[in-house]
């Protein structure tokens, strides 16, 4: 084409004009130099790497190494960084470069996670793509005021009859469950779970060190009963690497607290904290940090109470959300004095006790009443229990102590035996099968047949279907008296007699009624 031609010079001239605006928008542009500390991998071990040339680098500040693998700066020593690997640390090499992300360890928070199954970090591990979150949190966050918390007074309900009569959890409570392995912990906590269907409260489950198999089983129970469109279920398991594990239940809280923060109930269960805290102890040993009793580091107490110490119910003015938080601990040779169990023990609001011995007799859940402790519930325990169950606690606590002494062989008064007979009705009452919880109409309704006496005359082996039948007499006879207490109403005197009637009619059939003074 000819530069001269009218189609050549508007050509020549839209040219002259771009590059002239190009010129006059690059002669703006300034040069500038970022620094970038780069550090340099020296050695590498077992789920922790050990690094210099990070100056500036500051403590639980994330890094990144090579194939985009994290990890969490621990230790910040003159000479050397010492950090947690958050990834399989394979790639990872001495000589390895590591940069600084100037940022903290944070995860993803929002709706998007209910029903999913994550890892600590946020990352799915259900197959059902990417996880859609409102934002992120950082997984220290400082526990909330004590000005800004509110009484614990709205009940947790369990569904569990000895739980919720005896050692009641309220909405923004911390109570333990710990007990030698195999004795049902895990059990209870997802009988809980299963009970909070339809009662707008989100459920966390954290599997800390767990195998593979047992986290699956857990997850396929949940959908099962229908549980997972209010559950988030994190995961850190038992080939996880150590760091993994470690910051598993602080992610899992900083997710359940983005629902308190908007008002919502949420729950929490650590499964379980001695597998996290042989994770960190694990990790400061190979960081080299002084080894204290039983070889854990000095801070052990202080790594649990500062994550359970956010478990709260917070002021109205704030939401009125609340986080309860349910953390598990194994115990060895039912030995409750042992150095995590007692740092626990004092930490929360309570204990629930599973006794091996128990379990051993087959008295599920296997519950030691008198070991149990809960420090609030009893101010959040629905009226209806109060009237109903009154002192049972203390005379349950008698009749275990008669029982052993019934064994000498020595003979008995009519007073004595008539305590037996009501105590082996109790512990037969508040027997329980697993992934059954009771509504609580069913329960008072359980529980005042065998405190009035209507029990007495029945035998030990038909009080199950004696229990089966109260229930169904109560559930049909009197509607409106089962939801009234439902919404924690009181129980007067003349709805205790009302129930009572109806308990003695519908057991007044002779199935299940004792023929012979046999106990």
């Amino acid at each position: 084409m000819n530069g001269d031609s009218p189609s050549g010079k508007e050509l020549k001239s839209f040219l002259d004009r771009t590059f002239l605006t190009m010129d006059s928008s690059l002669s703006e542009q300034e040069a500038r130099l970022r620094e970038r500390e780069v550090g340099t991998v020296s050695f590498v071990g077992q789920g922790i790497v050990r690094a210099s040339g990070l100056p500036h680098v500051r403590s639980e500040e994330l890094v990144i190494f090579p194939g985009n693998v994290l990890g969490l700066v621990f230790n910040v020593d003159p000479e050397e960084i010492g950090i947690v690997a958050l990834d399989h640390s394979e790639e990872i090499k001495a000589g390895s470069a590591v940069k600084r992300t100037g940022r903290v360890l944070d995860v993803p928070v929002g709706e998007g996670l209910l029903g999913r199954v994550v890892d600590p970090m946020g990352r799915p591990l259900d197959n059902l793509g990417e996880v859609d979150a409102a934002r992120r949190l950082p997984i220290e966050r400082e526990a909330p005021a004590i000005m800004d918390r509110a009484p614990v007074t709205v009940p947790l309900q369990t569904g569990i009859k000895v739980i919720d009569a005896l050692i009641a959890i309220g909405r923004g409570q911390r109570e333990l469950i710990l007990g030698d392995r195999q004795t049902g912990k895990t059990a209870i906590t997802l009988d809980t779970i299963i009970n909070q269907k339809d009662k707008n409260v989100i459920c966390i489950y954290c599997a800390i060190g767990k195998q593979s198999a047992d986290t699956a089983r857990v997850v396929s129970v949940l959908e099962r009963f229908q549980a997972m469109p209010y559950c988030i279920v994190v995961v850190a398991a038992g080939e996880d690497p150590p760091g993994l594990q470690y910051i598993a239940p602080y992610a899992a809280t900083s997710m359940g607290e983005y629902f308190m923060e908007r008002g919502k109930d949420v729950l929490i269960v650590y499964d379980d904290l001695t597998r996290h805290a042989r994770a960190y102890r694990e990790l400061s040993l190979l960081l080299r940090r002084p080894p204290g009793r039983e070889a854990y580091p000095g801070d052990i107490f202080y790594i649990h109470s500062r994550m359970l110490e956010r478990a709260t119910h917070l002021r109205e003015e704030l939401g009125g959300g609340s986080l309860t938080a349910i953390p598990l601990v194994e115990t060895e040779a039912q030995d409750i004095s042992a150095y995590i169990p007692t740092n626990l023990i004092s930490i929360t609001d309570g204990q629930i006790y599973l006794s091996a011995r128990l379990f051993q007799k087959g008295i599920l859940p296997a519950v030691d009443v008198g070991k149990s402790v809960s420090r609030v519930g009893g101010k959040t325990q629905l009226p209806a229990y109060r009237t109903v169950t009154g002192d049972l606690r203390l005379s349950y606590a008698q009749f275990e102590e008669l029982e052993t002494f019934s064994r000498f062989g020595a003979r008995l008064d009519e007073g004595t035996r008539r305590k037996l007979e009501r105590g082996w009705r109790v512990r037969e009452i508040l027997k329980q099968t697993q992934y059954n919880p009771l509504p609580v109409a069913d329960q008072i309704a359980a529980l005042l047949s065998v405190t009035g006496g209507a029990l007495d005359g029945i035998s030990l082996e038909g009080v199950g279907a004696a229990e089966k039948k109260v229930q169904e007499a109560v559930r049909e006879q009197l509607t409106d008296l089962c939801a009234r207490i439902e919404r924690g109403g009181p129980l007067s005197v003349s709805d205790r007699n009302t129930l009572l009637e109806c308990v003695e009619t519908a057991l007044a059939s002779p199935l299940g009624r004792r023929q012979d003074a046999d106990h």
